[in-house]
């Protein structure tokens, strides 16, 4: 591997674009020396634009569709936010199934991963089989971020309109929109849940868009508004950006800090990720807290099938109803608890997080 790459690779695990702002001058300088010095350089093309929302479809069946399997198909949106593909997994019609709308999940990838291999470490489509739910995969462009990782520490990321999270929302509208007549989603259950850059986002979402989205879902990822460039970004994943528990340092043009909605969320996070520290993960469910209050606490510990131990910490409401979970898996890494080794940054032996949420999610209260 050379330096050029090296340096790219860096940036990339902190989920940071390189082609704008502040670090485009920093890497094309790096780049330059690297060049005259025989060791190579390179640039990215920028997001193309887009003025109208329109959703294109294609068909990416490779064979025929097995019995009980369902069915995988590719869409692009154009949105004046950008323009981004995604993947909506439709389940297998089952037998004696009840009738009605279906509850979406919308599953963010992280930094460098695909919808396919999302899908494939969390199996979230066979639980979909199961379970008779949709599943819409959001897919970060490169041309959005050199990594394909969700700009989870851009301000104008952060918001309601304008950015990435007006994007997603407007894939969840779409896949609504197409599903009316075939299997009609439930607007009152859809979900979000991510890993890592996509689970930060997938926190900004429930801030930005509660009215939307009925719970998160958020493995080895960062609470909202934990950066604001990249600096602080750098400090965030190393666990050095809160100060005051929930709080966290503002600017004069973007002094929000702190989440404000109440959305039921659940955590998950090894206490051995060195790419994301742990006590984002704390945060996280310090924010959810915060939000809804009074809330009751238990915990316990337990044992995973694969061997590795966890403690779950269950933050309920006045009903009993969990409000707030956090999975501390130990002695995990930077991987989605449980996941399958046909996707990448998953680890089998930990306790499984498709399933846990899932449960969580399908256990809330329909939204409003």
């Amino acid at each position: 591997m050379n330096i050029n790459d090296t340096l790219s690779k860096a940036f990339a695990r902190a989920g940071l674009d390189t082609r704008s702002g502040t670090l485009k001058g920093v890497t094309d300088t790096i780049r330059k020396a690297l060049a005259s010095a025989g060791l190579g350089g390179g640039s990215v093309a920028t997001p193309a634009d887009a003025d109208v929302i329109e959703v294109t479809a294609r068909d990416i069946s490779a064979k025929p569709k097995a019995k009980g399997v369902g069915q995988f198909v590719a869409r692009t949106l154009n949105h004046p936010a950008g323009v981004r593909d995604y993947k909506l997994y439709r389940p297998a019609a089952r037998a004696g199934a009840p009738k009605g709308p279906r509850p979406l999940v919308v599953m963010l990838h992280g930094c460098t991963q695909s919808a396919e291999d999302f899908a494939a470490g969390t199996q979230m489509n066979r639980l979909a089989d199961e379970h008779g739910f949709l599943v819409l995969y959001p897919e970060q462009s490169a041309s959005a971020n050199a990594s394909r990782c969700w700009n989870w520490f851009r301000p104008q990321d952060q918001v309601r309109e304008g950015g990435e999270p007006a994007l997603i929302a407007a894939m969840v509208q779409a896949v609504i929109k197409e599903q009316a007549d075939e299997q009609p989603v439930d607007t009152k259950r859809v979900f979000v849940a991510g890993l890592s850059a996509g689970a930060a986002m997938a926190v900004i979402l429930g801030e930005t868009w509660p009215d939307l989205f009925a719970a998160v879902g958020a493995h080895s990822g960062l609470p909202f508004a934990a950066a604001h460039d990249i600096p602080s970004a750098m400090a965030a994943m190393k666990g050095r950006g809160v100060m005051g528990g929930a709080h966290f340092p503002g600017t004069a043009a973007d002094p929000r800090r702190s989440a404000s909605h109440a959305v039921p969320t659940i955590v998950f996070h090894g206490d051995r990720d060195h790419t994301v520290q742990h006590s984002n993960g704390k945060h996280i469910t310090e924010q959810a807290r915060h939000a809804e209050q009074p809330l009751s606490a238990s915990s316990e510990t337990g044992t995973a099938a694969g061997g590795r131990r966890y403690t779950r910490e269950v933050h309920a409401d006045a009903a009993g109803r969990a409000w707030v979970e956090q999975w501390t898996v130990h002695g995990a890494g930077h991987a989605w608890s449980g996941g399958d080794a046909a996707g990448s940054y998953t680890d089998n032996a930990g306790p499984d997080a498709s399933a846990e949420m899932l449960r969580f999610f399908l256990a809330q209260s329909p939204r409003g």
